[in-house]
């Protein structure tokens, strides 16, 4: 986790998380780890409060995003949602083509969080300011 994040927190709406308290599952593949899924399921609602996939365009990030589907349905959650920032432009398409939705934008939410976690960048993905966490969902029937 700290080679890849900086860290083994995670942080998303101003709550920090130690990742290694998180449900979560790890996806292997030629026995090595391929991508990782943590979640938190609280109040029926789900987050995904990391997804990872070390191995691209394999489906493996989507086959972790059904599994916890599956339990947050099984344990009666109304949504799945999770943040991201605003310069990860190629998670947003990639959840977006997994069925989440747009569901809010927290303007500027970067400078509170980094009085938590002071070691998130100021740069991100392409050069892009990191400044801005957006909130996607996944209503469940």
């Amino acid at each position: 986790m700290r080679e890849n994040w900086g860290s083994e927190k995670i942080l998303t709406r101003n709550t920090l998380y130690e990742a290694t308290e998180l449900p979560g599952f790890i996806a292997e593949q030629n026995k090595k780890p391929a991508g990782i899924i943590l979640y938190n399921i609280k109040n029926k609602e789900c987050e995904i409060t990391l997804l990872a996939g070390f191995v691209e365009k394999i489906g493996i990030g989507a086959t972790l995003i059904n599994k916890v589907k599956g339990i947050a349905k099984s344990q009666g959650c109304k949504r799945i949602w999770l943040i991201t920032t605003n310069d990860n432009t190629h998670a947003i398409r990639f959840y977006q083509k997994r069925g989440l939705v747009l569901a809010a934008l927290y303007k500027n939410a970067i400078e509170e969080s980094r009085k938590l976690k002071p070691e998130i960048p100021f740069e991100g993905f392409d050069g892009i300011p990191i400044r801005d966490e957006i909130e996607l969902e996944l209503v469940l029937e």
